[in-house]
Parts: C-alpha cells; sequence; structure tokens
C-alpha cells in the first residue's frame, strides 16, 4: 500500500514541481560552488605567487649587493624560518649544474624544468610552474629567476595549505548543500501542493459535478492569483453549460409540444380522407395541406438550429462591412404593402450611411424579425415607427408600435425560445422570431432591449457597435 502511494505520487504534478526546483536547486548551487572554488584557488595562487616574487626579488637583490656567498647563507637561513617541508631554493648554472640548495630530502622529486629556464634566460624576469612534490601528495609552486648571466634561482612553497583550505571548503559546501537540498526539497513539495490545492478543489467539485451535481460551483478565496482565476473561468464554463442543458431541455419540451400539433392535424387530415374521400380533389386537398403543415415544421426546425448555430457561435468567418441603413430601409420596404393592407402606418427615419461589421443575412433577418413583431400585433389604425441612428460608438436601432403591449411577467421571458404570451396566442407562428433576434444581436456584440406597457405598446431598442470587430463569425443561416 505504501509502495503504491508512492508510485501515484511519482505521477502528480506536484511532484514533478518538487523535482524541477530540486533540479534548479542543485544546478544553481553547483553553479554557484564551481564560481566560488575557482575564485579562492586562484586568490590563493595569486598570494602564493606573490610572495614567491617578493621573496625571489629580495634574492636578487642581496646576489647583487653582497654576491652568491651571502646570498646561499641567507637563503639557507630563510628556508629553515620558514621549515624545510615549507619552503626550498636551488643555485644553479644554466647548464643544470646545482651549485647550492636548502635541505632537499622532502623535495628531491622536483626536478628543474628545462623549459623554465630556457625562458628566464631568454629575458622572463618570473617564470611560474606547478609541481608535485611526491606521487599523489601535496603539490609546489615554484618560480625561476634569473640572477645574473651565469646564476639561476629556483624556489618553492608547499601548496599543502593551500589544498587543505579547499579541501575543507568542499567538505563544508557539500554538507550544507545537503542540508539546503533537503530543505529545498521539503519546501518545494510543501509549496507545490499549496500552489495547487486550488487544482484539487477544482478536480473534486469537477468529480462530483461529473456524478450529481451541476449546481455546484468551485470555491473562489479571493486571493486573485492564477488559480482564483482559473475557479472563475470554470465556474463560467458551468454556468454557461447549465444555461445550454436548461435550455436544451426547455427547447425539447417545447419541441415536443409544438410539434404534437401539427402533426396531429396532419395524421388526422390522412385519417379523414382516408376514410372518406370520395374523390381525387379530396385527396390533393389533403396532399396541400400536408405541404403547408411539413412547411411549417420545416420553417420552425430550421430557425432553432439557426438560434442554436448563432447561440454557439459555430461558424468562423470574418464579419463584412455592412450598410445597416440599407439593411433596414429593405426591411422597411418589405413591411410596407403589409402594414397598408393592415391599416397600419408605418414610417422610417433613418441616418444614411451607417456602418457596421457584421453578417448581412443575419442582420436582415434581425431588422425583419423586430419589424414583422411590431406589424403582427398593432391592430388597424395603429403606427409603427423605425428610427436608426449612430451614437458614439453604437448603433440604434428603435422599432416602436402602438400594439397590444406585452405584460410584465411575460417581458422577462418574451425573448425564450418558444414563448408566446396569452395575447399572441391568436397569431400565427412558433414563438422564435424574438428568441433568433436575441441571439443574432449578442453574436454581433449587441442587446436588444424591451420597453412595454399593455394596451399602449412596445419599443424595441436594438444596440450594436459600429464599425467594431466581434470576436464570432458569421452564422451560416440553414433555411
Amino acid at each position: 500500500m505504501f509502495f503504491e502511494r508512492i508510485n501515484s505520487l511519482r505521477h502528480t504534478l506536484a511532484f514533478r514541481l518538487t523535482v524541477w526546483y530540486a533540479a534548479i536547486f542543485v544546478f544553481s548551487a553547483s553553479v554557484t560552488f564551481t564560481i566560488f572554488y575557482f575564485a579562492i584557488q586562484s586568490a590563493l595562487r595569486q598570494r602564493v605567487d606573490e610572495d614567491l616574487r617578493i621573496q625571489s626579488n629580495e634574492f636578487a637583490a642581496t646576489y647583487a649587493l653582497q654576491g652568491a656567498e651571502f646570498l646561499k647563507r641567507s637563503a639557507m637561513l630563510q628556508a629553515q624560518a620558514a621549515g624545510e617541508r615549507k619552503m626550498f631554493f636551488r643555485l644553479f648554472y644554466p647548464s643544470g649544474v646545482v651549485f647550492s640548495s636548502s635541505n632537499m630530502s622532502y623535495w628531491k622529486d622536483i626536478g628543474i624544468d628545462r623549459l623554465a629556464v630556457e625562458a628566464v634566460l631568454r629575458g622572463a624576469r618570473h617564470v611560474y610552474a606547478t609541481s608535485d612534490v611526491k606521487p599523489n601528495g601535496p603539490k609546489a609552486r615554484l618560480i625561476y629567476t634569473s640572477l645574473g648571466r651565469s646564476i639561476v634561482l629556483q624556489l618553492g612553497y608547499s601548496l599543502e595549505n593551500e589544498t587543505q583550505t579547499l579541501q575543507t571548503f568542499n567538505r563544508i559546501f557539500t554538507v550544507t548543500m545537503t542540508a539546503m537540498l533537503g530543505l529545498a526539497v521539503a519546501v518545494g513539495w510543501f509549496m507545490a501542493r499549496r500552489a495547487l490545492s486550488g487544482v484539487a478543489t477544482l478536480t473534486r467539485t469537477a468529480q462530483q459535478i461529473s456524478e450529481s451535481d451541476l449546481d455546484l460551483r468551485v470555491p473562489v478565496h479571493r486571493e486573485h492569483d492564477e488559480i482564483d482565476n482559473l475557479a472563475i473561468t470554470f465556474n463560467q464554463m458551468l454556468d454557461r453549460i447549465q444555461k445550454l442543458i436548461m435550455g436544451i431541455q426547455q427547447m425539447n419540451d417545447n419541441i415536443a409540444h409544438d410539434l404534437r400539433s401539427p402533426i396531429t392535424r396532419i395524421r388526422g387530415l390522412a385519417e379523414v380522407t382516408l376514410t372518406g374521400a370520395a374523390n381525387l380533389e379530396d385527396y390533393a386537398h389533403m396532399a396541400a395541406n400536408t405541404v403547408e403543415e411539413c412547411d411549417r415544421l420545416l420553417s420552425m426546425i430550421n430557425t432553432m438550429l439557426t438560434i442554436s448555430r448563432t447561440e454557439a457561435g459555430m461558424a468562423r468567418e470574418q464579419f463584412a462591412q455592412v450598410n445597416f441603413s440599407a439593411v433596414v430601409g429593405e426591411a422597411f420596404e418589405l413591411f410596407q404593402p403589409l402594414a397598408e393592407d393592415k391599416g397600419i402606418s408605418l414610417s422610417l427615419e433613418a441616418s444614411g450611411g451607417i456602418h457596421l461589421r457584421g453578417d448581412q443575412a443575419m442582420l436582415q433577418r434581425l431588422a425583419a424579425n423586430l419589424i414583422d413583431n411590431a406589424v403582427k400585433y398593432t391592430p388597424a389604425g395603429g403606427r409603427v415607427d423605425i428610427a436608426l441612428k449612430a451614437m458614439d460608438s453604437k448603433v440604434r436601432l428603435t422599432v416602436s408600435d402602438t400594439g397590444i403591449g406585452i405584460s410584465p411577467d411575460d417581458q422577462a421571458r418574451i425573448f425564450d425560445r418558444f414563448f408566446r404570451g396569452d395575447q399572441s396566442r391568436s397569431q400565427g407562428g412558433a414563438g422564435l422570431g424574438l428568441s433568433l433576434a436575441q441571439a443574432i444581436a449578442h453574436a454581433h456584440g449587441g442587446e436588444i432591449h424591451l420597453e412595454s406597457v399593455p394596451g399602449r405598446g412596445s419599443i424595441f431598442s436594438l444596440h450594436l457597435p459600429a464599425g467594431s470587430s466581434p470576436s464570432k463569425g458569421p452564422i451560416d443561416d440553414p433555411s
């Protein structure tokens, strides 16, 4: 059980983040150690080289002022004072023959570097070299200096203390970094789990929602971090999904109700014709009525598909520049004969040259639906006034009528699919016109507002962004 838990943790995001934290820490620490190590090594090396240079300059000055014999005594005293295992010197001729040196029992494995000697003879003031004192033992730092044309000085310092210093640094760094690595892993694990706690809550909520309760929402801690933004976005998505599901359920109920009547009529007419038809005319009448009912059903289904596609934003093409003044003018001309037949005064007040970005066919349906709704529910002798204006960054289309009006209870549902108020049931239609109009308005970044007084009329105000480019493409009209 324990190993299964460990194995499952290995596949978690928190584990991977902790590994990344530890890896980054180890890499950073290694780079830091390397830099410090070479910096300390270089500083120690420069200090030894400086001591060797000063000492060799003193020997050169002694040789120049007091001769070789005094130099040998002085060098011997310096070597004895420093310690036989700490410092040594050799005085030799350019041929390599040594004529004086300190006690070399400890330094016997260090020879004379002919390349260094040749460099000194060619005029180099000081030549440095590094050599092993013993195999696998400490190293020595050497300097070669010319004391005239006939004598070369070889002076060496043991690097044992410097090596011990670097080894101590390595041990301290290793112990410290081991402890810091453990602390980094613990802190990384804690921070990763804390940062991802919101994701765990989101996962649990999603699991509960998928199992039973669509009303659940992810808690938002108001810390304004990425997890909060994710939770807010997730909740908004759930709200939209729930709204769509409720819309689908309501639409299914409405479809079942609205399809039942025409299908019942088709079946009844067919049954009556089959049982009582006397001639071909009765069958022709049945066929004509069946075609009419089918056309009505197809129109309703196409409109529902258009609404669904519009709300879902399924189309992806870019909107084009549309002359909305011309669109409204064409809709006005389309309904003017119908208004005259009903004895309704239809007027248009529109500013010319109003353009916006959108789908022209859908905008035509939007304007036609609003005008059709006003004409349909305005009795003879009434008025329908259409006004189109550009207001700053908005375009406003107002369709006002003196019709039957809409009750306050119905106004809240007037844009729902298949909704038809009590006063409108005597009129034809499936209750989809205003729902389609609102969906088209939303797809274009706009909104439709309603003001209505029962018995006195209604005002539908459409607000659309002027010339703005919406996020969705045009909507295909399946009809």
